[in-house]
């Protein structure tokens, strides 16, 4: 069982947002409560590679900006290591810089789809070069005099249409972009603080392009995608109770507590207030014997695609069919979450179905022991990680050192919370 409270580790999203919008600021800027994962220190160094200032002290960060166009040409290769946020919203920066840039990543960077982005960068007037037509890295990246754009989003990403929105504040005229569903926002809200002139009505977005942005100080809230496996962990573990404090309730994140409701999950929201324009409360988990299936679909699933590996653990203990379908997005993530999860389920004893877009699972199960099989994906290890709470046997990850991409201190933190 997991049983106490803590405090939450910062949002890895809003954690990259802040490095990136402060280095194109004028001014000082600090950063409480950073994140210090592998793929937020990768978009720091990447920013630190062009000129810009950035002291690291605990978890604070303080960043000098160097102004909208102010960012040097790096001397060397921009090494994104892991983290799909990095390339694709930094592209969307360096679409408006005056020079030349190469953005490179890992193995599993190596594999993800960048057209999606590089193709309306290119309608905006970037040159952009790289691997089956700049799809793959390494991306080149030319930058300079960008065009405004009337982009309807094929995929609902919240990656791409940041880029979009940072390639803007760099255009000739007023840019538009349409969303198919609503997908996170924290690039709205806080290029906004920053005096980025931005308009969002429903699903449509109205960017005019700026002169600077002005610095400000930035606390980024708790991570609900890392709080996730500590939530799964104690609504399926006997006599469980977790209070988890500073935790990020945005909108556009929060499914996975619908989902849990829905599910017959014990989740209470209390002390729920806003910090920097972004809602934050502590949520109280309890064991919960009684959960239900439930059908994920639609409009829910981009406001909880990070969280569907451990939402697919928390089905193997629900009465009843869940089904998970409209997330194709699962494929081209750091692994094939879809596989992924499925085949590990089958392996421990869970009764799980591979669709197109998704994937069904048959509950309740008892799970078993097995050697999983993470690809080096941190939401996987992690995810299979809480299973382990509940099986028969010990499950063993295949290899953990994935999860410091975006929750270090992890194991630390599963073991105080363990009784």
């Amino acid at each position: 069982m997991l049983r106490g409270s803590f405090e939450l580790i910062g949002d890895k999203s809003i954690s990259h947002r802040a490095i990136m919008f402060s280095s194109i600021s004028k001014g000082k800027n600090k950063i409480s409560n950073f994140l210090m994962g592998e793929d937020c220190l990768s978009t720091v160094n990447c920013f630190r590679k062009m000129g810009v200032d950035i002291e690291i002290n605990n978890n604070e960060v303080y960043v000098t900006g160097k102004g909208l166009r102010g960012l040097n040409a790096p001397l060397d290769l921009l090494d994104v290591g892991n983290s799909g946020t990095t390339i694709r919203l930094m592209m969307g920066i360096l679409a408006g810089q005056n020079f030349k840039t190469t953005i490179v990543g890992d193995e599993s960077i190596g594999r993800r789809p960048m057209k999606r982005v590089t193709n309306p960068l290119r309608q905006m007037g970037a040159i952009i070069t790289g691997k089956d037509d700049a799809n793959l890295t390494p991306i080149t990246i030319e930058g300079g005099h960008l065009n405004h754009i009337d982009y309807n989003m094929p995929v609902s990403s919240a990656q791409v249409k940041s880029a979009l929105i940072l390639a803007s504040l760099y255009g000739d005229n007023t840019s538009f972009i349409h969303e198919k569903s609503k997908s996170r926002n924290h690039t709205e809200i806080m290029l906004k603080s920053f005096g980025a002139d931005i308009e969002v009505n429903n699903l449509d977005i109205k960017i005019n392009p700026v002169e600077e942005l002005f610095n400000r100080d930035i606390y980024v809230p708790g991570d609900i995608s890392s709080a996730a496996f500590i939530i799964v962990g104690a609504l399926i573990s006997e006599n469980s109770e977790v209070l988890i404090k500073n935790v990020g309730l945005n909108d556009t994140r929060v499914g996975i507590i619908e989902v849990i409701k829905k599910m017959n999950g014990n989740i209470e929201i209390v002390d729920e207030h806003e910090i920097c324009g972004e809602k934050v409360g502590n949520l109280l988990v309890r064991y919960s014997p009684n959960l239900i299936g439930t059908t994920i679909d639609k409009d829910l699933i981009p406001r909880l695609i990070d969280e569907i590996p451990i939402i697919a653990i928390l089905a193997t203990q629900a009465e009843g069919d869940t089904i998970i379908k409209d997330a194709q997005e699962l494929k081209v993530k750091e692994s094939n979450r879809i596989k992924s999860v499925v085949d590990n389920l089958n392996l421990i004893g869970a009764k799980a179905i591979e669709l197109e877009d998704g994937m069904i699972i048959k509950g309740k199960s008892s799970l078993q022991g097995g050697k999983i099989q993470t690809f080096n994906d941190h939401r996987i290890a992690m995810s299979f990680s809480i299973a382990n709470l509940v099986s028969n046997e010990q499950i063993i990850l295949d290899s953990s050192k994935c999860i410091d991409i975006s929750f270090p201190g992890y194991f630390d933190l599963l073991k105080r919370l363990s009784k």
